[in-house]
């Protein structure tokens, strides 16, 4: 991956984050994007840089809109010379039982976590196939192999996520490029440590008991996956020893999917 140009969706903190510090020390270029304090990703931003070397960058698309995802290809292409590796990362989660769904939680949901990869992905393939090499890495779930209640829109984009995975990995497999889908059971991040009031909400339960009886009753470790563990598989994928390795939709879930 030296020298290697990348786009990490959604990595201002989070799963994100940790996947972008795992390329810069391997000597990848990084694009940063996501949400937060300006002074809070400027500082991210500038400690990765220094402390690895390479080029950090930072471009702050919403996800959910296709002339940001665009302007965003842009950017990094003009700032790095090209993107040689896509990781979509960025998503969003909302609780709640289908017939009180929210319409625009569930239009939200779908067009940040489904149809913004998309998005990137059709806008980066061009300039990998012109190199004869590229490699994308869509974030999904353990959601994109089983399902839970309350979160229709959530289950629904991450097993579109896996459909578009092996879609794009069999239009693109003569031209070196592979697409992979990582799909972690639960780690605590930002987003899932939000998720767990609102699930004690619909459940009618305690917080303590959401993460006992609902998040790690389904993983057979009892353990939170760590971010550094997604980071490291999302790595080895986009590296050359998983040239072979395309149209995967790979659990990383402590055995929740073993069921």
């Amino acid at each position: 991956m030296q020298g290697k140009n990348a786009i990490v969706t959604g990595s201002t903190s989070g799963i994100g984050l940790d996947i972008a510090r795992h390329f810069a020390a391997k000597g990848c270029n990084v694009l940063l994007n996501g949400f937060g304090d300006a002074a809070d990703i400027e500082a991210i931003r500038a400690e990765i840089q220094a402390t690895h070397g390479v080029q950090v960058r930072y471009h702050g698309a919403d996800i959910s809109k296709p002339l940001d995802i665009a302007d965003m290809i842009e950017t990094a292409t003009h700032e790095f010379g090209g993107v040689d590796i896509l990781v979509n990362n960025a998503g969003i989660q909302f609780v709640s039982p289908i017939e009180e769904f929210p319409i625009a939680k569930w239009d939200q949901i779908i067009a940040i976590n489904l149809s913004g990869a998309f998005h990137a992905i059709r806008l980066v393939v061009p300039q990998m196939r012109a190199r004869g090499w590229g490699r994308i890495v869509n974030l999904a779930s353990a959601h994109a192999l089983v399902a839970s209640p309350y979160k229709s829109a959530y289950v629904a984009a991450k097993h579109g996520i896996a459909g578009l995975t092996k879609t794009v990995a069999l239009e693109l497999a003569t031209f070196g490029i592979t697409c992979n889908a990582v799909c972690p059971g639960y780690v605590l991040t930002p987003l899932v440590a939000k998720q767990i009031p609102d699930t004690a909400k619909a459940r009618g339960i305690t917080e303590e008991a959401v993460i006992r009886d609902v998040l790690l009753a389904a993983q057979p470790t009892k353990k939170f996956v760590t971010t550094q563990e997604v980071a490291a598989l999302t790595g080895f994928l986009c590296s050359d020893d998983a040239a072979s390795m395309t149209g995967g939709v790979l659990p990383v879930d402590g055995g929740w999917t073993a069921h």
